[in-house]
């Protein structure tokens, strides 16, 4: 691979996707951050610091997963329509590398998407004068991002052999089992079927097994709440080769497919 055309292929998305005004989303942010400010209290006035703590994370989760999916499957698909694709194809880039500079590409506008946010949300903490600790969200921030990076991996990788609509709804699906595959494991063993049973360990040994990248619920209670740090570190190892294999098949899948 050379790095210098994934960073050319990865700017240029860079900046197509903030010419689409896809920044707006920090703007809805700070409007939902500031329409709790005034509802929570009349709410639950014991308990709006952690409500406000979990709404702020929730958010960014859901704004960053809108993202994630509805540009990374299209990621590919766009190039087909507008058929700049064999333009790019017959140059001397390959296709490993047009995958990985759109994958990056989409990372780099996650990452300015989340540190923009988190800094509205604490800004926001501090001013309504809700106690929490910092690093316990910056960590939260952090394994978000590599859930956003998994399922940008996982739109692409859907993206580059079906339709944007399809892959969106695959990749939603991913999302969604696989913030349950523990509780899909679990209603395996209790139903006493044994074809059941082969079946949910299937999907829990093939599906990510999201929960480990999320502490939202644990940053609202503080650092003592999170998992010690040697769980941290094989949570995020784990993060980093599910998204490397997904984007590993989204190449595979890529470089074999005729246009």
């Amino acid at each position: 691979m050379n790095f210098t055309r994934i960073s050319v292929i990865a700017t240029n998305v860079f900046w197509e996707v903030v010419r689409d005004r896809i920044l707006f989303i920090i703007g809805i942010y700070a409007l939902i951050l500031a329409a709790a400010v005034p509802i929570l209290p009349e709410i639950a006035a014991s308990a709006t610091d952690k409500m406000f703590l979990d709404l702020g994370l929730g958010a960014m989760n859901i704004l960053g997963l809108i993202v994630a999916v509805l540009i990374g499957t299209g990621l590919v698909n766009k190039e087909i329509d507008k058929r700049t694709l064999f333009v790019l194809i017959a140059k001397p880039i390959s296709r490993s590398e047009f995958i990985t500079g759109k994958y990056l590409g989409l990372g780099m506008i996650l990452a300015v998407l989340l540190v923009a946010m988190t800094i509205l949300y604490l800004g926001f903490l501090q001013f309504s004068s809700v106690s929490y600790q910092i690093a316990s969200i910056l960590i939260a921030v952090f394994f978000l991002f590599l859930q956003l990076c998994l399922l940008t991996a996982a739109a692409i990788s859907f993206g580059v052999f079906t339709s944007s609509l399809l892959a969106t709804a695959l990749t939603l699906a991913v999302y969604f089992m696989g913030n349950i595959t523990k509780d899909i494991l679990k209603l395996g063993s209790l139903s006493q079927s044994p074809g059941l049973e082969r079946l949910t360990q299937g999907l829990y040994l093939v599906l990510p097994d999201l929960s480990r990248l999320d502490l939202k619920n644990n940053a609202v209670y503080g650092m003592q709440a999170l998992p010690d740090s040697g769980t941290l570190i094989g949570n995020a190892a784990y993060g980093l080769f599910y998204s490397a294999m997904l984007l590993a098949i989204a190449i595979l899948i890529f470089s074999r497919r005729e246009f």
